[in-house]
């Protein structure tokens, strides 16, 4: 599968060749009889802290990147390429990053890099938090917070459980990311480049494997309030029906357009994650997660149409998020915290409200954040 990775071996980025640390300077001898190595993705932002002051970080990166203009996209502004840190910030002031801008990103994850002071550390694992889980967060060691409103392109989160922070930390000795709250695609008009900005800039920053969560209804009888769902496959309505994440973006450089989502829950990840469960004795399932764009809960005649499609539990994100994390080639593990059991009989209805679902989160968020901390650990001794 093409992605961010190692999809776009016809620009002078070299993505997906796997190589040892490489020289940023173009002009340097790279031994050998002077054949000089590809850069990688994963690569650069190491080699270029290694050697090269913050301040000039951003405009040699540039020097490695194929023009914007050389691919068709859409695209906000082409002179950021030459833009320094200051001039990264006061974008917030001009307008905002445009998602759909593969060196825009590249600009904001060395930018995130210098902020939260990750000189050459890179997260082996992102986590998404989904409503009330944020205390994921909690099982971090020596954490760096980074809030969103600090954050150049990044909303400040409108949904209650949702901290809106950028969280670098230790789990189970092992570097990770956190986002400590998500874009919903009902906060911003569906703009699905916005709402998986951080996705991409997780692959940017170096994730290699993404551990998605979310607050999820369940439609299937056999499931109760505070089990966790292990995401087996998706449905993903909104993508159906034209608000896909991938429309409209060419460049290359982001992975391919046309991304498979065969076996989009990594099925090694998802035994290893229900294996652990009987261990810990933790409620677990396994099912099929279907997105709703939202804000409003589905009627009865809804979840009756969606359980009859195949659905097990329903909720309004993680299916864009996945989506992207396959395009960039990140090894992906998803679970949902059943936090109501949705009626399918409209004469029967059952009352659903957030703050239900927040509460019901935070019973369920320290059982679920001490297994996904020893996940990946676990996933970590491959």
């Amino acid at each position: 599968m093409a992605s961010i990775v190692d999809s776009a071996k016809m620009n002078n980025f070299g993505i997906g060749t796997v190589v040892e640390p490489i020289l940023v300077n173009k002009n340097a001898s790279t031994g050998g009889g002077g054949r000089r190595k590809k850069k990688t993705l994963f690569d650069i932002p190491q080699a270029v802290h290694a050697e090269h002051p913050q301040q000039q970080l951003l405009s040699e990166f540039a020097d490695g990147i194929s023009p914007v203009d050389a691919v068709s996209m859409p695209t906000a502004t082409n002179d950021c390429n030459n833009n320094s840190i200051e001039d990264i910030q006061s974008d917030r002031r001009r307008g905002p990053i445009d998602p759909t801008n593969f060196d825009h990103l590249v600009r904001l994850s060395e930018l995130i890099r210098s902020m939260a002071d990750l000189g050459t550390l890179q997260p082996e694992f992102g986590i998404i938090c989904g409503s009330g889980l944020g205390a994921i967060a909690d099982q971090m060691e020596g954490a760096r917070i980074l809030p969103f409103s600090e954050v150049p392109g990044f909303p400040q989160p409108s949904v209650i459980g949702h901290k809106g922070n950028l969280v670098f930390g230790r789990i189970g000795g092992h570097f990770c990311m956190c986002l400590q709250g998500r874009f919903h695609p009902y906060e911003h008009k569906m703009d699905m480049a916005l709402c998986t900005m951080p996705v991409r800039l997780m692959a940017l920053l170096g994730v290699r494997t993404m551990i998605v969560s979310n607050a999820a209804g369940a439609l299937n009888g056999d499931f109760q309030t505070g089990d966790l769902m292990v995401i087996k496959d998706h449905i993903f309505l909104p993508g159906l029906s034209g608000h896909s994440p991938l429309l409209g973006i060419s460049d290359p450089r982001f992975g391919s357009r046309f991304v498979s989502l065969h076996n989009a829950y990594d099925k090694e990840l998802r035994k290893k994650a229900m294996s652990l469960g009987r261990q810990m004795k933790v409620p677990l399932r396994e099912g099929i997660y279907v997105m709703n764009s939202g804000p409003q809960y589905e009627t009865a005649a809804e979840c009756s149409l969606i359980a009859r499609m195949g659905g097990d539990a329903v909720g309004m994100s993680t299916c864009h998020e996945v989506t992207v994390a396959r395009q960039c080639g990140m090894r992906v593990f998803g679970f949902s915290l059943i936090t109501n059991c949705s009626s399918v009989d409209s004469d029967e209805p059952v009352e659903v409200s957030h703050d239900e679902v927040l509460e019901v989160a935070a019973k369920g968020g320290a059982l679920a954040s001490k297994w996904m901390a020893e996940l990946i650990r676990q996933i970590s001794e491959k």
